[in-house]
């Protein structure tokens, strides 16, 4: 794929995400040209979880059970504790992580969505970032884990809060392009 505008993207969440670190990236991937779908375990909506409780709904597109990584060319895990934390004990959500992890596509993790990587055992030798209560996680499952606002280390990109949501979307986009261009650059 050339460009993010022949990309097709799923997020990944459940109750308890972190409104903004869906709702950006679903916003920005769009308007970027990208197709996103977001999946969850449950049909319906999911509703975010902030300081106030539990907050707005979004339409859930896919349920987790009916999701192909084949067809796709991203994974976005947004964060949120009770999301991370409910994924990374759900059999499938592993597997699909499991399922982009083994087809080299780009698994994007930010805030306390790297626990789904460490369930996942695929953060072994590799660089990360997160929110800081998951660093001692990641160090365990052995993993580098560095205070920077985004870091890509291979198919993996990491950011570690909302405050780093711009730099996460751009390397997002800017990842997907890069891997268009050496998929070109194998068939050429």
């Amino acid at each position: 794929m050339p460009s993010i505008k022949q990309a097709t993207i799923l997020i990944l969440a459940t109750d308890g995400f972190d409104h903004a670190e869906l709702a950006v990236p679903l916003a920005k991937l769009r308007e970027a040209g990208a197709v996103v779908k977001i999946g969850a375990p449950k049909t319906g909506a999911i509703r975010a979880w902030g300081d106030n409780g539990w907050g707005e709904s979004v339409p859930v597109d896919l349920e987790l059970e009916t999701v192909d990584a084949d067809d796709y060319d991203a994974l976005i895990l947004p964060g949120g504790p009770i999301n991370a934390d409910t994924l990374r004990i759900n059999e499938k959500a592993v597997e699909l992580v499991l399922d982009f992890f083994d087809a080299e596509k780009i698994v994007a993790a930010i805030s306390h969505a790297p626990w789904l990587l460490v369930e996942a055992d695929a953060v072994e030798g590799r660089v990360l970032t997160s929110w800081p209560s998951v660093k001692t996680d990641i160090e365990n499952a052995g993993g580098d884990w560095v205070d920077e606002e985004v870091v890509v280390d291979d198919n993996i990109i990491t950011s570690r809060s909302t405050a780093d949501l711009t730099a996460f979307v751009a390397k997002i986009i800017e990842e997907i392009e890069l891997s268009g261009d050496l998929e070109n650059e194998k068939i050429g």
